[in-house]
């Protein structure tokens, strides 16, 4: 039986919000969904990077709010 598993990337956008991804995983297939407009997608390969993309397309939502945790 395969295990359901999921992860998220998050960016704030200039205005302080946060946006949210969400990388889901059934087996081998992945889909990425958007809790801030609701879009959604299939991804094999690199499911993350596309995350980081929509983010930074659809919301301009650019920083990581784990780097500046790293970087105490």
């Amino acid at each position: 039986m395969p295990q359901d598993s999921t992860s998220k990337v998050s960016r704030w956008d200039r205005h302080g919000r946060e946006h949210v991804v969400r990388v889901g995983r059934a087996g081998v297939q992945r889909t990425i969904s958007c809790d801030t407009c609701g879009w959604r997608q299939g991804a094999q390969f690199l499911p993350w990077l596309k995350a980081e993309d929509h983010l930074a397309e659809a919301h301009q939502a650019t920083v990581d709010p784990t780097a500046a945790q790293s970087e105490r």
